[in-house]
């Protein structure tokens, strides 16, 4: 069988629509530091990247003509079924991808990851490219807030990417008293008690009663905790890693969050929004409904 038949239409067709271009072997350097391969060899390498991008990202509703990507980091525990349904409800200036942490939904049979960095290497590869070649904003909620906040800090750092605007969601700003308490924790071994010990500090909700359900619960919300503890952030007096708006959202019937000291991470404008509900308030359509129209008008705002 030959390299063609073994791989995608799709990736075929691609190569056939870049091999023509200039700038086709500098994309391909860029995602494989190789400049010794011709672009038919590259189409292994390419149905690759094609698996490690559906495998990592869930988007409902590709937009091709989208002038800015939302890219939607989940709480410890979740998937991608609530936050990628967004890209339905956006208007077509906005696609919508929703990362995929190994361990769950088409990641099942894939061990959870270790620690932050390893989850911010992941993401940065696999989605360099995209958020190189158009506007990208970041949506976290408790857990996915620090997620999005370790890949920001990141691309910022190391590539001078940042986002147009952070959304942010129920968690504690990363340089404050509540951050670092919660980071020290020692994370229980026994299942109810880890449980208890969720409806404690990871927010005001209730754990469903499902055995099944509550089985999940635990075992992936237990490895996103320590990936969570070792999240490392660091906020000296001249540190403003940020110059991008940020937005924090939070539920009126959650519990205390020390979010104040998020106006510290960016020279940008800082807004505070409380909707009503527990630590899964955007779950509720109307919620639901105003997070859509205020990020919508965010982006919309930011001079794309």
């Amino acid at each position: 069988m030959n390299i063609n038949q073994q791989c995608p239409a799709r990736c075929l067709r691609y190569v056939s629509s870049c091999e023509q271009s200039s700038s086709f072997d500098s994309r391909l350097r860029t995602y494989h530091q190789v400049d010794h391969l011709t672009p038919r060899l590259t189409i292994p390498l390419l149905c690759l990247l094609l698996g490690e991008m559906e495998k990592l990202v869930a988007c409902v509703q590709k937009k091709p003509g989208a002038l800015c990507r939302l890219i939607c980091f989940p709480w410890a525990g979740g998937g991608t079924s609530q936050l990628a349904r967004w890209g339905k409800l956006f208007n077509d200036s906005i696609e919508v991808f929703c990362i995929r942490l190994p361990g769950r939904e088409s990641r099942f049979e894939e061990p959870f990851a270790s620690d932050m960095t390893s989850v911010v290497n992941e993401v940065t590869s696999v989605l360099l490219k995209e958020l190189k070649e158009k506007p990208f904003a970041f949506f976290g909620h408790s857990f996915g807030t620090y997620v999005s906040l370790a890949v920001a800090l990141h691309l910022k750092e190391t590539y001078g990417l940042e986002p147009v605007h952070l959304f942010l969601s129920s968690a504690h700003a990363p340089n404050s008293a509540g951050h670092l308490t919660l980071k020290n924790g020692t994370i229980p071994d026994d299942d109810d008690d880890f449980l208890t010990c969720m409806e404690i500090l990871g927010g005001n909700y209730k754990i469903p009663q499902d055995e099944d359900i509550r089985k999940t619960i635990v075992v992936t919300s237990r490895a996103d905790s320590r990936v969570f503890q070792t999240f490392s952030f660091e906020k000296t007096e001249n540190n403003i890693p940020f110059s991008c708006d940020i937005t924090y959202f939070y539920g009126s019937d959650d519990k205390i969050y020390d979010a104040q000291g998020w106006r510290e991470l960016t020279c940008g404008d800082t807004s505070f929004y409380q909707l009503p509900g527990d630590h899964f308030y955007l779950l509720k359509p109307s919620n639901e409904s105003f997070l859509i129209k205020h990020i919508t008008r965010c982006i919309e705002n930011a001079g794309l």
